[in-house]
C-alpha cells in the first residue's frame, strides 16, 4: 500500500478509535433507566458511571502520558484499545453494580493516554502545512459519537438490553483495535514530526487551556440540560427531542468538517469565531428559546460551533505547546473533562434553584469570557510589541540631527 493511502486509512481508524471512546464514555446517561434497575442501583449511583469516568481521566492523563512517552506509538494505541475493549466487554457482562464501575474506570485510565497521544500521531502522518485539515478530520469521530454513537446505543439498548449496547461497542473496538495495529506506521515517539509544537509559548498555553475550561463548562452546563429546555421552556414535544438533537448533532458534524478547509490559515480566528457563535447562540436561546422556529436554527448553530470548536482547540493547542504536543493532549483532555464535570453540576444546581432557562444564559457568559480571555491576551502582547519596538527607535531631537559616529566591526 501507497505511504499516503496508508496513512489516510490510518487517519480513518484513528478517527474511528475516537468515535469508540467518545460514545462508550457517555452511552450510560441514554441507558441510565435500564442499567439502575438491572442491577439494583438508583439513577443517580448509574450517573457516576459517566462521573467517575471523567474524575479518572482527569487524575490520569498527565502522570500515564509522562510514564508512556518514550512507548512507540503503534503499539501503545493499539493496547490502550485492546485494554478498552476487553474492559468494554467486561463492563456488558457485569454480575453487579461494582465490576461495572470498575471495568469502566479501567476504560477511563486508556482513555487519558489515548487521547494525549492520537491527534499528535495524526498530524505526524501528514506534511505541517495541513495539520489543522487533519485534525479536524480526526475530530469527526468525536462529533459523530453523540449524534450517531450514542442514540444507536440507546435503541439497541431498548430493544435488546444495556448490555447489548456494550457488547457492540466492544466488537467495535476490537474491529478498530486490528486497523490500527495494521495500518498505522510503526514509529518511535523521537522520530515523529508532531513531538514538538511549531511556535510553543507557554502563556499562550495556559490562557487556551483556561478559556477551554470556561468554555466547556458553559457550553456542557448547556447541553447537559438541552432536552429539558426544549420541552419547558420551547414547548417541544416529547417525540421530536430525538430529532432535534439530531439536527444538533449532524450540523456539529458538518461544521467540525467545514473548519478543516481554514483552520490552517486562520488558528486562532477560527477559534474566536467559533466562540462568538456560539456565545451568540447559547444568548439567544436563553432569550427566545420559548420560539419553535427560532430554536431550531439557533441549535443547529450551537452544535455547530462547539463540535468544531473542539478541532480549533484541539490544533491551537498543538501549536502552542511549550513542551511536546503529547503533554499538551493530555492537559486539553484534563480541562476539557473538568469543564465537562463542572458543567453538569453547575447546571444541576441552576436547574433546581434558578430553572432552566438561565442555563443557556449562564453557558453563554462564560463563552463570552473566554472569548474576552483568549482576545485581551493576544491584545496585550500586540500592544507590548509595539511599545517595545517604539522603546529601541531613537528619539528625534538634538542628539537625532548629529552624525552617526562611526561603526567599528570586531
Amino acid at each position: 500500500m501507497a505511504p499516503h493511502r496508508r496513512a489516510v486509512c490510518a487517519l480513518a481508524a484513528l478517527s474511528a478509535a475516537t468515535f469508540c471512546y467518545v460514545t462508550t464514555e457517555v452511552l450510560p446517561i441514554g441507558l441510565l433507566t435500564l442499567i439502575a434497575p438491572d442491577l439494583g442501583r438508583s439513577r443517580s449511583e448509574a450517573g457516576l458511571l459517566v462521573t467517575g469516568y471523567a474524575v479518572v481521566v482527569m487524575i490520569v492523563a498527565l502522570p500515564l502520558t509522562r510514564v508512556t512517552r518514550r512507548v512507540p506509538r503503534r503499539p501503545l494505541l493499539a493496547g490502550a484499545l485492546g485494554v478498552f475493549a476487553a474492559a468494554t466487554a467486561v463492563s456488558a457482562f457485569a454480575t453487579s453494580y461494582e465490576v461495572l464501575l470498575a471495568a469502566r474506570l479501567v476504560s477511563a485510565i486508556t482513555n487519558g493516554v489515548f487521547w494525549a497521544v492520537v491527534f499528535p500521531v495524526a498530524i505526524s502522518m501528514f506534511p505541517a502545512n495541513i495539520r489543522g485539515r487533519i485534525v479536524a478530520r480526526l475530530s469527526i469521530g468525536n462529533a459523530l459519537g453523540p449524534v450517531l454513537g450514542v442514540p444507536l446505543g440507546t435503541w439497541l439498548g431498548g430493544q435488546a438490553g444495556w448490555r447489548a449496547a456494550f457488547v457492540a461497542m466492544a466488537i467495535f473496538g476490537v474491529v478498530t483495535c486490528v486497523a490500527v495495529a495494521l495500518l498505522l506506521p510503526s514509529v518511535a515517539p523521537h522520530q515523529r514530526a508532531g513531538d514538538i509544537g511549531p511556535m510553543p509559548d507557554r502563556a499562550r498555553f495556559v490562557v487556551l487551556l483556561l478559556a477551554t475550561i470556561l468554555a466547556v463548562t458553559g457550553a456542557m452546563g448547556a447541553f447537559t440540560y438541552m432536552t429539558v429546555f426544549l420541552l419547558d421552556v420551547s414547548g417541544f414535544a416529547a417525540a421530536s427531542l430525538g430529532l432535534l438533537l439530531f439536527v444538533q448533532g449532524s450540523f456539529g458534524v458538518a461544521g467540525t468538517w467545514a473548519v478543516g478547509r481554514v483552520l490552517d490559515r486562520f488558528p486562532l480566528g477560527v477559534v474566536l469565531v467559533l466562540l462568538g457563535l456560539l456565545t451568540a447562540a447559547m444568548l439567544s436561546l436563553s432569550l427566545v428559546g420559548a420560539s419553535k422556529v427560532l430554536t431550531i436554527p439557533l441549535l443547529a448553530v450551537a452544535g455547530m460551533s462547539f463540535s468544531s470548536l473542539i478541532a480549533g482547540i484541539q490544533h491551537r493547542v498543538m501549536q502552542v505547546a511549550p513542551s511536546t504536543t503529547d503533554m499538551a493532549s493530555a492537559s486539553l483532555s484534563v480541562a476539557f473533562n473538568f469543564g465537562l464535570a463542572a458543567g453538569s453540576l453547575i447546571g444541576a444546581g441552576l436547574l433546581a434553584t434558578a430553572g432552566v432557562r438561565v442555563i443557556p444564559l449562564f453557558g453563554g457568559l462564560l463563552t463570552a469570557v473566554a472569548i474576552a480571555l483568549l482576545a485581551g491576551h493576544e491584545i496585550s502582547r500586540e500592544r507590548g510589541r509595539s511599545h517595545n519596538s517604539w522603546s529601541v527607535r531613537p528619539t528625534r531631537g538634538r542628539d537625532a540631527e548629529k552624525p552617526p559616529a562611526t561603526s567599528v566591526r570586531t
